[in-house]
């Protein structure tokens, strides 16, 4: 077995094979059978994107009119695939830039969710592993030690080993299946590896492979795609597999295997920069209540890092020189423990500002997002008090920080994808020693903070937004000057490489 023309050793591929024979004992191997395929509405991400979910048919979902309709019958014009995995949020987020993208520049983006088959072998293999990634970082955030000795240097180490990769190759041939009714010339954009593997070993012709992330890592890496980054660092440190294999100098990845994009970022988030930017410097210089936006990821973990922030800001929302926007995404639990830990928060004990919840209501919750980027001056509203948001639909539970982000004036996040947004950030504690290249990336840009590894230090540097608005207004001039140089426009160009690859 070779990647990229360098050899794995044959202990390791017999290591592959030996955990891909385990899966399929454990999972069952469907590679034989055929799964009938139809189109349907995204009930979130259709109005928006005009997007289409992939899924199996079944007599739940089809009537007499599709019962007979081949897949390809059904397919809308200039289709493209953007394949993707429910694990945690950042996948999901990705995609959504991808299908804004897509909707942009003429295309109806079809939306393959690996994780969401549960009949077939992907989908139980995806579930598995997705279910240890997500104790594992919840346990990292609880105790330092598994932190330390294994979590990190998980993240950190060993994904960026070449021999990782094989064991990966192996399992996304059990994943192949969902690809057999769809025709091999619709381009695919994958967000995940794993959809971008499972369609070139599938035999589509025309795959991207979508990088995320600011730290290169062999986990990522699907040959046969063609990669795409968001960063200048990521670009040399993939093409020369840099760390791959200890201090070995390996082959490079040829040139037509990998390219520099620039962030993946939502149309409309990038169309709006300088309008959102220009409103945020406004604000500032006005002294107008500081909007900050929280964001819970799929996850759900860093809860020490959400209580302590949010103590350090209730009394300037009670001064009505700082707003909380909360999303729990589909956590309500999150919630619920915050006003268990934060008497304040609970909305029948408080008086001194208002606590408003925008739960599983999509309209509603929308319409108060996009009406908050608009109306700059209505700040008894959209400035006011704590708005909490939570949504058991996973596409509302994501999309609603998109949204958000147009209105807030700094977002609170890990350096997870969202590092890679064009809003002034402020970074928590990662999880993962690969977020924290995002970060770095974040703050020499000019478009976030250094990463706060201690609630303590979180809170010093709200103090130092509150009663410092150069910092916003510092890193909004930054946004606008990276937009000019084209830092944010990565989705589009992956879109444009996706479908001119068959030209």
């Amino acid at each position: 077995m070779e990647i990229f023309g360098n050899k794995i050793s044959d202990k390791t591929y017999k290591k592959a094979c030996k955990n891909q024979k385990k899966m399929i004992k454990r999972f069952g191997d469907d590679r034989n059978q055929v799964y009938p395929l139809m189109l349907n509405d995204n009930e979130v991400l259709t109005p928006p994107f005009g997007l289409k979910n992939i899924v199996i048919k079944n007599d739940n979902n089809s009537n007499e009119s599709d019962a007979n309709l081949s897949f390809q019958n059904q397919l809308p014009k200039n289709p493209i695939i953007i394949g993707n995995i429910r694990m945690g949020f950042g996948h999901y987020r990705i995609s959504m830039a991808m299908a804004s993208a897509a909707k942009a520049l003429g295309y109806t983006p079809l939306w393959l969710d690996l994780n969401s088959f549960p009949q077939t072998t992907c989908t139980k293999i995806i579930s598995y592993q997705n279910n240890l990634y997500s104790m594992g970082s919840r346990l990292s955030q609880k105790y330092s030690l598994f932190n330390k000795l294994f979590w990190e240097p998980m993240n950190y180490e060993g994904f960026k080993k070449l021999s990782y990769n094989a064991g990966d190759q192996k399992n996304a041939e059990l994943m192949t299946t969902i690809f057999k009714e769809i025709p091999k010339d619709i381009p695919v954009i994958g967000t995940h590896v794993w959809p971008a593997q499972a369609a070139v070993h599938s035999g589509m012709k025309y795959v991207v492979n979508a990088i995320p992330d600011n730290w290169p890592m062999a986990l990522h890496l699907a040959e046969g795609a063609l990669h795409t980054v968001q960063t200048e660092n990521c670009f040399l440190g993939y093409k020369t597999l840099h760390g791959f294999d200890g201090t070995k100098v390996l082959n490079p990845m040829p040139e037509d295997a990998i390219t520099y994009t620039g962030h993946y970022i939502d149309y409309e988030l990038v169309e709006n920069i300088e309008k959102d930017c220009e409103n945020r410097i406004e604000r500032a210089k006005n002294g107008k209540p500081i909007r900050f936006l929280f964001t819970i990821g799929g996850a759900g973990a860093q809860g020490d890092f959400f209580e302590k922030k949010k103590k350090k800001l209730l009394p300037y929302v009670k001064e009505k020189k700082a707003c909380i926007y909360l999303n729990c995404g589909d956590y309500e639990n999150v919630w619920e423990s915050l006003k268990k830990k934060i008497p304040e928060l609970n909305a029948s004990d408080n008086k001194d500002f208002l606590i408003s919840t925008h739960f599983n209501n999509w309209d509603e919750e929308k319409s108060f997002a996009e009406n908050a980027a608009i109306d700059t001056q209505a700040d008894s509203i959209f400035g006011n008090g704590i708005h909490v948001f939570c949504n058991k639909n996973i596409f509302s539970a994501v999309y609603i920080t998109n949204l958000l982000m147009r209105a807030c004036d700094f977002l609170i996040t890990k350096p997870s994808e969202l590092a890679f947004y064009p809003v002034p950030k402020l970074f928590i504690k990662r999880i993962g020693g690969h977020e924290m290249w995002g970060a770095i990336h974040s703050a020499d840009i000019g478009d976030g903070s250094q990463e706060c590894e201690t609630p303590e230090y979180a809170c010093a540097m709200i103090e130092q937004i509150l009663n410092n608005p150069q910092i916003e207004i510092r890193m909004c001039e930054n946004i606008i000057k990276n937009n000019n140089a084209g830092i944010y426009n990565g989705a589009c160009e992956v879109v444009k490489k996706a479908v001119s690859m068959g030209k």
